[in-house]
Formats: C-alpha cells, structure tokens, sequence
C-alpha cells in the first residue's frame, strides 16, 4: 500500500503564477495532495487539474484509486445521514497514509436505509462512479457516453461547456432505468472535479425531464465552485423544485492570473512535444478473459445493484485468466478511455507478494507535457484512436512509468470488444507508442455483455 502522490503544483505555479488553495476539507485532505497543475493544449482552458487518486494521466496504486472512490461514497451516506461524519473521516486519515481497509470496512458494513441511484461523467469519472456506487450499495450505475453504440435508443444528451469532447449520450439498457427507483429515490451524479457546477446543471435539468427526483447530490472529489457559482446552483435548485446536496473531498479553489491563457499558449507553441520515437510493433501477447454476455462490463448502459456479486465473481475468473499472461515484477494496468472500472477491479486483483501494480488509463484530453518533478504530466505518447468510428483525435497515454520515474516492467492494456480493433497494432497505434517501453505488452480483451440481452433487464 502506499499513500498519495507527491504533490506537482510547483513547475506551473513557479512560471506561471497560478496557485492552489484547500478551502475546508471534512476529510481533512488538502486540494494540492490530490490534484497537481499541468498545461492544457485546448484553447477553452489554459491549465489541467490532474488528479492524484482518478488513475487517469498519472499512474496510481490501485487500491488508492478504488479506495478515494468509495471514500467519496460513504461521504454521500454521511450527507444522507447514514453513517457518522467522523467514522468516514477516520477511514480517511487511513487512506491517506495508504491504508484502504478502514474504507473497505465501511463500505462491507453500511446498510443503507435511502434509496440511491448513481449517474457519473464521462470519460474521466466513469470509474469513479462505480466506486461511490459500490459504496453507497445502489439500486443502480450509470455514467454517460462519447460512443454511440448501434441499436441502443439515446434516452438523453447534454453538453459539457469547458470539456474536450463537449457531448455526452445516456444509453440506458433497460430505457426505464433511470427511472426505476420512483421520485424518492435519490439521484448521485459523480465527476471528478467541480469547476462551475454548469455541467451538473445541465445534467440534473436533462435528467429531471425523463425522470424526475425531489433530491440530488452532486458528489466530486474537489469542489473549486465560487460563492456565486454557489448561488446559481441553489437558485437552481429552487427553480426545479427541488434539493440538491454537494459533497467532495475537498473544496477550494484557483487562482488564474491575467494573461495566464496567452502566457501558456505561447510555451506550449514555443516548446513542442517532441515526436514518439519511431519502433516497429513489438510482439503483443492476447488474452481473451471470460465474461458473462449477460452481464455489463461496465455503466455505459447501466449496472444493477442486484448485480454486484455476479460481477465480483467474472472479475475473479477474468483476473484467474489474466494471472497466467502477466509476469511478476511491476505491473502497469491500461484501461482505455471510459473502460475504467474493470480494469481497475483487474488491476487489483492481479497485487500479489510477487507483482506490484499501478493503473492508469487512456484518455482524449491534449495535456503538455514537461519532464520536471514539480510538474505532473513528464511524457505523452500519441496514438490513433482505436475506437469505433473514430471521430479524427488522437488519444493519448500520460506518464506511464513507476511511482520513481523508472518504466514499470510489464503493460497490460484492457479493452472491450469494441476497441480491439487493428489500430491497437498500427504503425501510429497504441502498442507502437508503447514500443519505446522495450518491455512485455499483454492486450485484454473482456468480451463485454450484448446490450439487446441488457435491455431484457428488469
């Protein structure tokens, strides 16, 4: 086990002026043990917040990743007031210091008396979803989609203003899931990070119209809304009718200088990333891991509450099967872009006295990178999506090394069905940026479930 990663605030802070500040945590973290500052090429937003505990751009211990979900999730049953503020907050100063037993305890002996259902973001908080809906032992999950998948009726869409992929899809499976648990149950929506509270807005109002609750909580692992960003969500609120509860690890904020845009915009220009070094293909060992068709991989057309043992169960016959193709030594577990809770479940599972274990996933998020220890994404590599119809941007994979800068000794890469494709293994694919590596590369493939079988659902 160990505890969070050093903070990386200082290289933008240093030249840039922008600075982190923790406005009140009820888990008594600070803002810059959880996110640190990075570059963004994207011209709506000059800086990144790169989480810590997501397991996103930065390689992250597994049970960390899982365990700062589920501690989001007991925070929300402690809104609900369904377990003690200072029970979560003790399993909190655990986790920090890299225990997750405390919060694992937590969630094994909640027994919720409300009524919850979990809606997370895409791409970056889809696994975090899962983990506060573990937690909160939900009637159901599920997080919203950049990938239109044929034969499943959109149920919704709402737009996402700062993001890099503005547009989220709702394909639910059953079409009457979201709204299965009637007005009183209470709606969760999990992001990673809450700017503004427009996107979640946006969200609660697009949501209410197909199934509409009396009370929302809008949980995230840092909450960075002004006091009048407040205000509008309140206002909101009371518009809709109804109450909305926010809840975060911590809350805070930052401070942007003037001219910070033009300022970044200009280095970035001035200090291109250098080209992925050319490497032919390595040899790629392929691992197809069982999984019930019957059973969603994951919250893109919604996971049932009713359902977590079964799942629990396909995770350990996926990661018997995994085991054998994964050498000892350090292991770097690559989920692909919303495909991130299963990956980090197989990430876990595969911790033996033999093999330590980091996860991290893919992502479409342009970040520059820097290699300097103050600054938290130090190399990017570059690839073409291999996501069905590809909409033309590139995909990326941040860091990828061990928590002392050095490779990890082995890659293994989890994708669905739908993502294993042959742009995995094409001269600007995937497994050739990962060439530079000179290590073992495993390829997971999870099968994933027949959405025409979700919808039979009850």
């Amino acid at each position: 086990m160990t505890a969070a990663p050093p903070r990386t605030d200082g290289w933008v802070g240093d030249r840039f002026g922008v600075r982190l500040h923790t406005g009140g945590s009820v888990v008594g973290w600070e803002l810059p043990e959880l996110v640190g500052l990075a570059l963004r090429r994207n011209p709506r937003r000059a800086h990144l917040l790169v989480s810590t505990v997501l397991g996103k751009h930065v390689p992250v211990e597994p049970g960390l990743v899982r365990g700062a979900g589920r501690l989001l999730g007991l925070l929300v049953a402690a809104s609900l007031g369904e377990l003690p503020a200072d029970r979560v907050r003790t399993a909190a100063e655990a986790l920090r210091r890299g225990d997750h037993d405390p919060v694992d305890a937590l969630v094994a002996g909640h027994r919720p008396a409300t009524g919850t259902a979990v809606f997370g973001f895409a791409e970056t908080a889809t696994g975090l979803g899962h983990c506060v809906a573990e937690a909160l032992h939900a009637r159901s999950y599920l997080h919203s989609t950049r990938r239109e998948v044929a034969g499943v009726p959109v149920a919704l869409r709402f737009e996402e203003g700062h993001s890099h992929a503005t547009a989220h899809l709702v394909q639910p499976q059953p079409a009457g899931l979201l709204g299965g648990g009637g007005p009183d149950e209470v709606l969760v929506l999990v992001d990673d990070e809450l700017s503004t509270g427009t996107t979640a807005i946006g969200a609660i109002r697009a949501l209410h119209a197909v199934a509409p609750r009396r009370r929302y909580v809008v949980a995230a692992l840092i909450d960075l809304r002004s006091p009048a960003d407040a205000a509008t969500l309140d206002a909101f609120a009371d518009d809709l009718g109804v109450a909305i509860t926010v809840v975060a690890l911590t809350s805070g904020g930052v401070h942007l200088p003037a001219g910070l845009a033009g300022a970044a915009a200009a280095h970035v220009a001035a200090h291109p990333a250098a080209p992925s070094a050319a490497a032919p293909v390595p040899p790629v060992t392929r691992v197809v891991l069982p999984w019930p068709a019957a059973l969603p991989e994951g919250g893109r057309h919604g996971a049932l509450g009713a359902e977590a043992a079964a799942f629990d169960a396909a995770v350990s016959a996926a990661a018997e099967v995994l085991d054998a193709a994964v050498p000892a030594g350090r292991v770097l577990v690559v989920g692909t872009e919303e495909l991130m809770y299963l990956p980090l479940r197989l990430a876990t599972a595969l911790v033996t006295p033999l093999r330590t274990v980091r996860f991290q996933t893919t992502t479409r998020s342009p970040v520059h990178p820097v290699d300097d220890p103050g600054y938290p994404v130090r190399r990017a590599f570059r690839f073409v999506s291999p996501e069905p119809d590809p909409d033309g941007v590139p995909r990326y994979l941040y860091n990828a090394t061990w928590d002392d800068g050095t490779d990890p000794d082995a890659v293994v890469v989890v994708v669905d069905a739908a993502t294993d494709t042959a742009a995995l293994s094409a001269p600007d694919g995937l497994f050739a940026a990962l060439a530079v590596l000179g290590v073992p590369l495993v390829l997971a493939v999870v099968p994933g479930a027949d959405p025409s079988i979700l919808g039979d659902r009850p």
